[in-house]
């Protein structure tokens, strides 16, 4: 069986310990950021906020600490028939914070792939657009950045088990966000 070649970002699916945290924060995105932003992007404090004392937050690129991933947006009347952030619009979104919580992200592929061994390393992410029209992120685990470097994004927890995902091209893996602006340190090497 060959996995589907289906990026969407990060996908909250558990907290560790096995129940779902589902720890969302509301955060601003000023209309000055000219990125698209989608749900299932990482995100990192921006240095500021709005008028209301709202964090103001901008898209995690590659070796970016983290403060966590976008689950949606605060309805706007102005936007209602968008599921993305269109860039240069200001809108708030709903961020998964905490740094307990884990995701499911779809790896690269593009010159390597993860293997069983490869569990527990740390790898950064790949960016990839934003799909308009499900207004999914097209994020991707970056499978030739495995390693144990403390500082990469995100730490490889496990393979995603289900009975479409397997070890292999485009598996998709889940992991924790290793580098968070939340957690009380930068990262833990990978082993």
């Amino acid at each position: 069986m060959a996995n589907a070649d289906q990026p969407r970002g990060l996908v909250p699916v558990n907290e560790l310990g096995g129940t779902f945290c589902a720890s969302v924060g509301e955060y601003f995105i000023p209309a000055t950021d000219s990125n698209a932003m989608s749900v299932g992007d990482p995100v990192k404090y921006a240095g500021s906020a709005d008028s209301e004392g709202v964090p103001t937050v901008a898209v995690a690129t590659a070796g970016d600490a983290c403060c966590g991933v976008i689950v949606g947006f605060v309805a706007d009347k102005d936007y209602e028939d968008q599921t993305h952030r269109t860039a240069s619009t200001a809108r708030y979104a709903l961020v998964a914070d905490s740094p307990d919580q884990l995701f499911v992200v779809q790896e690269d592929s593009v010159s390597a792939t993860l293997a069983a061994a490869d569990v527990g390393l740390n790898a950064n992410l790949v960016f990839g657009g934003t799909n308009t029209t499900t207004g999914m992120s097209g994020v991707e685990l970056d499978s030739d950045s495995k390693n144990t470097t403390a500082t990469l994004q995100v730490k490889v927890i496990r393979l995603d088990r289900r009975p479409d995902n397997e070890i292999g091209d485009n598996a998709d893996w889940i992991v924790k966000i290793n580098n968070h602006q939340h957690g009380s340190h930068t990262g833990t090497a990978g082993v």
